[in-house]
Order: structure tokens, then sequence, then C-alpha cells
């Protein structure tokens, strides 16, 4: 088991490259973790919300691009993505502006919506930026800001909660990845079905 000094030494040295490069992906996870480290006082909660806006709105800027740029070849190589394309479709038709804003909070197509907006040639570049900044930066607030609170109800309840803070951060990882592991089950699933004659 980890001891609570290697936790401390590895949250001060790569907390916040640990955040860069996981808001570049997915990142609920590890953004919640960012949240409850500056909770535990290992990192600043501004910093892990501005480390966190750079890598969300970094990375999906870069997916708009290669939607724009190569998103048809992306697709074509790729039948699994269709099903998901089809779904940011959906929502694009229904919800236009707000997707834009809020595909962050929808889990499993985080990378696959900006993918898609941008072989949507109607969306401007520029429009996508501005929607795309307001975005992370709700998404950066509201989930670091969760991951804070949920420390501070954890240390109504356990008092001493650096005590426990090895456990806690073991389990918000295995919740997340438990998550992740349904959404990509339910995922297999439908697909299977819908190949199914």
């Amino acid at each position: 088991m980890i001891s609570t000094e290697t936790l401390d030494y590895l949250i001060r040295s790569y907390g916040y490259w640990a955040l860069l490069v996981g808001t570049f992906f997915e990142g609920e996870t590890i953004l919640m973790l960012g949240g409850l480290a500056a909770q535990l006082g290992y990192l600043e909660l501004p910093w892990v919300m501005a480390v966190a806006f750079v890598g969300s709105f970094s990375g999906d800027q870069l997916y708009f691009c290669i939607g724009r740029l190569k998103g048809q070849d992306l697709l074509l190589k790729r039948p699994a993505w269709q099903a998901r394309a089809e779904k940011v479709h959906c929502f694009l038709k229904r919800y236009h502006d707000l997707i834009m804003l809020g595909f962050r909070f929808v889990y499993g197509i985080r990378i696959m919506t900006p993918v898609v907006l941008g072989m949507n040639h109607q969306i401007k570049a520029g429009r996508f930026f501005v929607f795309n900044a307001i975005g992370a930066v709700i998404w950066s607030v509201a989930v670091s800001a969760g991951g804070f609170l949920f420390g501070r109800a954890l240390e109504g309840i356990l008092k001493d909660i650096r005590r426990y803070q090895i456990e806690i951060i073991l389990f918000v990882i295995a919740a997340g990845s438990l998550l992740w592991g349904i959404h990509r089950y339910r995922e297999r699933k439908s697909r299977c079905r819908s190949r199914t004659p």
C-alpha cells in the first residue's frame, strides 16, 4: 500500500500535470480527484480549476480541428464510432448551442462531440471557440468544486479525513472506473443488438 508521504510527494510534484493530461481527454474522475486534493490541502482550488480549463479547452479545440480536417475519414475507418456520432447529431439537432456548452457533462460523447461539430461546416470555428471556452469554464469550476465539496462533506463525517485519504482516493478512482466500465458494456451491448438481424 502506498504511504501518506509518497502520496503527498506524488500529488504535490505531479498533481497539476496529471490534471492537465487527464482533462485533455475525458477527465471527470481526475478533476474530481483534483478538487478533493485541493480540499485535503495538496493543491490550490483556483489552480485546479485553471489547469482543468486549459486541458479541457485545448483538448476539445484539437478534436474540433481533427473533425474539420479528417472527420469523415476517421468515421469510415472506425465503424464503431458511427453510433456515437449519430447520437451527437441527434443532440445537435435538438439542442444546438446547448450541446456546444454542455457536451462535457454527457458521459461517453466528450471526445466524439467536438469531432462531429468540426465535421459540420455550418458551425464556424470562431463560434465553437467561444462556446468551447464558456463550456470549459463551467465544467472546470463545477466538477472541481464537486470534488472539493465531496471532501468537505467527508470531513464532516470522518473528522480526521487525512487518516483515510488513500482509501477515499482509491474509492473515487474505483467509482470512476466502474462508471466507465458500465458505459462501455452498454455501448457494446447496443452495438451487438444493432448487428443482430
